[in-house]
């Protein structure tokens, strides 16, 4: 069980960063409006470089994931990406600036004590 959240935390983290390029790909873009996807702009931004690296993160997270759900009980592992939502505030809080209200700090707690409590079961 300890390797298979391992491969989940190391899964979580990857496609935290792959969110946090392509963030950064979109900054970098001038990002897209829902009327401009079926339009040669959506493939300006795919081919962005960071927006592509984290396309690129997000199908490693897929990959790992596959392993991942062909060893463990989906209901156990699945809500475990939450933590993909710490990870994340963390990161943007890093590389963005961004700012993280004492809410935020809450509701970060109680996603980690969530996991916790799953891991736990």
């Amino acid at each position: 069980m300890l390797n298979i959240v391992i491969l989940i935390l190391i899964t979580v983290v990857i496609a935290s960063f792959g969110q946090i390029s392509m963030k950064k790909g979109l900054i970098e873009s001038g990002g897209i409006e829902l009327h401009q996807i079926p339009t040669k702009k959506l493939f300006s931004i795919i081919f962005q470089p960071y927006v592509f690296t984290g396309l690129v993160l997000y199908s490693i997270t897929t990959l790992l994931w596959f392993v991942v759900l062909s060893k463990a009980e989906l209901s156990l592992v699945y809500p475990l990406i939450a933590l993909g939502y710490v990870v994340t505030a963390f990161l943007a809080r890093i590389y963005f600036n961004e700012s993280i209200t004492t809410m935020r700090w809450l509701g970060i707690l109680l996603i980690v004590a969530g996991a916790l409590l799953i891991i736990r079961s």
